[in-house]
């Protein structure tokens, strides 16, 4: 058998495998439900009303990543927007020795279609995170915290925009 017959062989033997569990190949695989009339989404910059400065962009990327992933990522001309702010990040110790912290974070985020409000989301995630003696360490921790809530917050919005 030829190498070219046998990778042939070999992907038909993958397709055959793969053809029942929920995996596709192509464009549109993964397309996410959108509301009636919604397109694509351009993910606009986020507004920033917390003291961390990087926390509108962050929540911005991880929301262009996911609606990417769902197959329905668009540029600046789409009719469909979504628009937004993170309004708090906070961090407390959760302890009194302050060995573990929380960061809370909220976003709240606006879908807008053909210059219409099509639907409105407010998420609130809570991320813990160690602290350390030395306190450069426990803010390198801090801000991981925040990108791990950035990425929950962006899953959490595109679940909810969704149509059921």
């Amino acid at each position: 058998m030829t190498r070219r017959a046998l990778a042939a062989a070999l992907v038909a033997l993958l397709a055959a495998a793969t053809g029942g569990c929920g995996y596709g190949v192509g464009a549109g695989a993964g397309a996410a439900r959108l509301p009636a009339g919604a397109g694509p989404i351009f993910v606009a910059p986020l507004e920033n009303r917390t003291t961390d400065a990087e926390a509108g962009a962050l929540v911005a990327a991880a929301l262009r990543t996911e609606f990417s992933r769902r197959g329905a990522v668009g540029g600046e001309g789409s009719s469909t927007r979504l628009e937004g702010v993170v309004t708090r990040s906070t961090s407390a110790p959760l302890t009194t020795q302050g060995g573990t912290w929380r960061l809370a974070f909220e976003v709240q985020a606006r879908l807008v279609v053909n210059g219409q409000e099509g639907a409105s989301v407010k998420v609130r995630e809570e991320v813990d995170y160690l602290g350390e003696v030395d306190a450069i360490a426990t803010e390198g921790r801090r801000r991981l915290a925040v990108r791990r809530a950035a990425e929950e917050a962006a899953r959490e919005i595109a679940e909810r925009l969704e149509a059921p």
